[in-house]
């Protein structure tokens, strides 16, 4: 489904925006919410529903909201987590039924510490001893809290419980059980879509290099997961900036065959300042290339995502 109006790009953020506000509204207050486990399906119903419109304009969407969220961190890192599992989950074809327990797990994985996340986010200090207490209990913590709340799904339940712990980066998950499988991939969700987010203390790591560093990380025994997340959303993911061999800024919109070949809307010259329109480039057919990936806090500017998401449908309708 392409953009043919401002209005329908204001409507399709709205619901991506609501999205993430009524997500954050169950994880915040959870024992206000009336059959919090259907509001969770609900959601990833939703979540669904907006990819199915057009995947790289969500995935574009959710990564500028991810960098300028108004609705606090951790509904946000949920749901980038929930997209990314859902996507992965594509390209390792698992079950539907295993599928469901992963992307609710991650939209609900920090429930034990939802508040406390959001004051992380923004805090510039190190965390307090109390605070480190509070992070280390908050998987197995959440667990409890969802049983609590009326959720029975085992599968879910533990990999909420187990998304931190270590001992899953050494098992060898072509044997494991599914549950040690859906835990792990997780595990890395959790981990890419944490450093490519800015904090109080530091500033976001670009995807690409985020990307890099959780394949480096995982053994031989698990980096199909890493591989999986990379060929799911590309190195530059839409709604990523990169820095192009001419030193032109460009935005990611759409992905390509090519992992590391998207096509990009050109925003700004090399000194830094805006073009007055963006330009469409397909970086996998012609050079300018791209040079490196950028952090989102790179760019200040205000863009016009309308003008942009318009080259996005373009391109996805003259591939």
């Amino acid at each position: 489904m392409s953009i043919q109006s401002e209005n329908e790009y204001e409507d399709l953020l709205a619901l991506w925006s609501d999205l993430e506000s009524g997500l954050g509204i169950i994880l915040g207050s959870p024992d206000s919410t009336q059959q919090f486990a259907h509001r969770v399906l609900q959601y990833d119903r939703w979540m669904q529903g907006l990819l199915q419109r057009d995947p790289d304009v969500g995935l574009y969407l959710l990564f500028q909201l991810a960098s300028n969220s108004p609705v606090g961190y951790s509904a946000s890192h949920s749901l980038v987590c929930a997209v990314l599992c859902h996507l992965i989950a594509g390209e390792l074809h698992i079950a539907r039924a295993e599928r469901d327990s992963l992307v609710h797990a991650a939209l609900t994985m920090n429930i034990g510490m939802t508040a406390m996340q959001d004051v992380l986010a923004t805090q510039v200090e190190r965390p307090n001893a109390e605070q480190q207490d509070a992070i280390r209990a908050h998987a197995v913590k959440g667990a409890l809290m969802l049983a609590n709340l009326g959720v029975v799904n085992s599968q879910w339940l533990d990999i909420v419980s187990a998304h931190h712990d270590d001992a899953l980066d050494k098992i060898d998950l072509r044997t494991a059980p599914p549950t040690t499988r859906l835990t792990r991939i997780l595990k890395v969700v959790d981990r890419y879509a944490a450093m490519i987010s800015p904090r109080g203390s530091r500033a976001g790591r670009s995807a690409t290099e985020s990307a890099r560093s959780v394949i480096a990380n995982a053994s031989a025994k698990t980096d199909e997961i890493g591989h999986a997340l990379v060929r799911a959303v590309g190195l530059c993911p839409p709604g990523t900036y990169v820095r192009l061999d001419t030193d032109e800024t460009a935005v990611v919109l759409r992905r390509s065959g090519l992992h590391n070949q998207p096509y990009v809307a050109i925003i700004a010259k090399p000194n830094g300042e805006l073009v007055p329109s963006p330009r469409l480039h397909a970086t996998a057919d012609s050079k300018p290339q791209i040079r490196s990936a950028l952090p989102a806090s790179a760019i200040r500017a205000r863009l016009n995502h309308f003008q942009i998401l318009r080259l996005s449908a373009y391109a996805g309708q003259n591939p």
